[in-house]
């Protein structure tokens, strides 16, 4: 019998079987970003498109419309860092949740880690990370913003942005397979989280708006803290709300609890899908 995914002695990812199949994974990933890109006129310059674009009609509504206050920082520049995390996020939560689905003629067909599928998704999405990274820093260059002094915390930051990513992913490829309607819903999801997420605004904006007990529910929300903490250790604005330990405490339960489920269904993808 082929060895499952992750050791059905525990909880955690078998690491010396998946480093068997690296060349798959990175065989994945490959594929995935040439799909992405083949037979478009701009080609990669589309993941250089929609972020500004989507900059552009954030700082249009939050910045010109709403009038946010972001303090000494550029609304625009303050926009782009609060999408870093949340673009690479977002990736992931879509391209995860049918991402077995889509490779079921070879999840039949073959044995291998089905984990490697959701994942590739996530180290993919790591372009869209760099290429939004380089929008940062051209408008820090552009509007004359130094560097904070909080630099150091941010491979933390990217760190938990991660996995909280691959948690979602995971979790949503594994509860697509047995609930086919998680892929219509994930989209709508993406928008409204955009939104509940302060990508184009600070958190105490939402927090004056929402009475105390909502305040927590909000701060479940992963990427609140993940986000505020980008800029805090980007362009030095205010730390990290009190409650972010409740954001943070969530990304590592999505995290461990995906890998768990995976595990549980891991014996049977081959035969739901």
């Amino acid at each position: 019998m082929s060895k499952t995914v992750i050791d059905s002695s525990s909880d955690s990812i078998n690491l010396k079987e998946l480093s068997h199949y690296k060349e798959l994974f990175w065989m994945l990933a490959l594929r995935d970003f040439k799909i992405r890109y083949a037979q478009t006129f701009l080609g990669v310059l589309w993941a250089l498109i929609q972020p500004a674009v989507t900059i552009l009609i954030l700082y249009m509504v939050f910045g010109r419309f709403a009038q946010v206050e972001t303090g000494q920082i550029h609304h625009l520049l303050f926009t782009a860092v609060g999408l870093l995390p949340w673009t690479y996020f977002s990736y992931v939560m879509q391209n995860s949740g049918n991402s077995i689905i889509a490779a079921q003629a070879m999840v039949k067909k073959v044995y291998f880690p089905r984990i490697i599928i959701p994942v590739s998704k996530a180290l993919v999405g790591l372009i869209d990370f760099g290429i939004n990274a380089l929008i940062v820093v051209v408008l820090m260059f552009v509007l004359k913003q130094n560097v904070s002094g909080n630099i150091w915390a941010l491979p933390f930051f990217i760190v938990i942005g991660i996995l909280v990513s691959l948690g979602i992913g995971i979790w949503l490829s594994a509860l697509t397979i047995r609930f086919r309607d998680f892929q219509y819903v994930v989209p709508f999801m993406v928008q409204i989280g955009l939104y509940l997420t302060p990508t184009a605004y600070p958190s105490e904006f939402a927090i004056k708006q929402l009475p105390e007990w909502a305040s927590y529910l909000y701060f479940l929300n992963p990427m609140v803290g993940i986000v505020e903490g980008f800029r805090w250790s980007i362009l030095d604005c205010q730390s990290p709300q009190s409650l972010s330990y409740l954001s943070f405490t969530m990304a590592f339960i999505l995290f461990i609890s995906s890998v768990y489920y995976f595990k549980k269904i891991d014996g049977k993808i081959a035969d739901i899908v």
